[in-house]
């Protein structure tokens, strides 16, 4: 009898893998006493946001196949801090315990990154972990945070500015503040424009804590994942906001994720999305195969949990050996 692709995946569990990376999302610090959310419905565990981040950086020091990268999904830090005065104290807080990682840290921006920090700040910062190649790439977009980068042999993994087209991310002055003004309002007529109340369920994610990408950007990933066709790479898109319905709330799903999808869908070589956002997590495999698994939050777990995960890299599938909050999955490739 055939194994299974799932007992195949077992069975190969031991196997080296291409590659490791780590995975953590929503780490929220700020150094205040545990709060709840916008609503005040879910409570938030500001302080110990940061004695989870130092347990899953001890685990992947300590790991027997280190890891290659960590993907860090964005809301490093609270948007209370901006309130405190504390921003630049709290992320410094925050980077100095990644400082103590030995693998290469990827950051992806959210909303909180926003409501902390304008965007030129954060071109200047840390948090711009864009990786500088032998020569200076042609592809860049002005004023955008999304690169890629190639961490083994036909694989490459995309990181996108979820919060091009935002209210948070834009200067009020601009083109695409104006633009996103637009869109927001078509669809939200509260005065509030973070309250999803009253909105038909798929209009939820037109509030102002989400944000689109813009045509250049879409342009820009279409030319970067028929390239990758091509040479038969496989890619991972990485993101703060979802953009598949089925994994996540409609109320954290990126405004123009209909656009989005049909792009990925098009091109053979995507096999994953990677996002953070929602803090209970969520996970789908859309038609075309492609898995659009959605990390669950720091900060809404527990001080007696954990939230973080290590991919294991495969030519056919990734593992994920979650801990804590976050499931073990076998992601098998399309």
């Amino acid at each position: 009898m055939m194994a299974t692709p799932q007992r195949r995946a077992q069975m190969e569990d031991n196997a080296a893998p291409a590659f490791t990376f780590g995975l953590i999302a929503d780490i929220q610090y700020a150094d205040l006493k545990d709060g709840y959310n916008f609503h005040g419905t879910r409570k938030r565990y500001y302080r110990n946001s940061l004695h989870l981040l130092r347990n899953a950086i001890r685990h992947w020091n300590e790991e027997k196949v280190k890891p290659s990268f960590i993907l860090q999904l964005g809301d490093i830090i609270d948007g209370f801090n901006r309130k405190h005065g504390a921003s630049g104290k709290a992320l410094e807080k925050v980077l100095d315990e990644f400082r103590g990682c030995s693998a290469q840290v990827h950051h992806v921006w959210g909303n909180h990154e926003f409501y902390n920090f304008t965007r030129s700040a954060l071109f200047s910062s840390e948090l711009n972990s864009e990786v500088k190649g032998e020569e200076e790439r042609d592809d860049r977009m002005d004023d955008v945070y999304a690169y890629h980068f190639s961490p083994a042999p036909k694989f490459r993994f995309v990181v996108l500015d979820a919060y091009d087209l935002s209210l948070i991310g834009r200067e009020e002055s601009c083109e695409k503040y104006s633009q996103s003004f637009e869109i927001i309002k078509e669809h939200n007529p509260n005065e509030e424009l973070n309250q999803p109340a009253g909105l038909i369920p798929m209009d939820g994610r037109f509030v102002k804590f989400n944000g689109g990408l813009s045509q250049d950007q879409l342009d820009w990933l279409d030319r970067l994942l028929t390239s990758a066709d091509e040479k038969g790479e496989k890619v991972t898109v990485v993101s703060h906001i979802p953009v598949h319905p089925y994994s996540t709330s409609t109320t954290c799903l990126t405004w123009n994720y209909d656009e989005i999808l049909p792009l990925l869908c098009a091109h053979k070589s995507v096999v994953c999305f990677l996002a953070g956002h929602d803090h209970d997590g969520g996970y789908c495999v859309d038609s075309t195969g492609i898995h659009h698994l959605t990390v669950e939050g720091v900060i809404e777990t527990p001080p007696d949990c954990d939230a973080f995960g290590t991919v294991y890299v495969y030519e056919d599938k990734m593992i994920l050996r979650g801990n804590g909050r976050i499931k073990n999955r076998v992601l098998m490739y399309r």
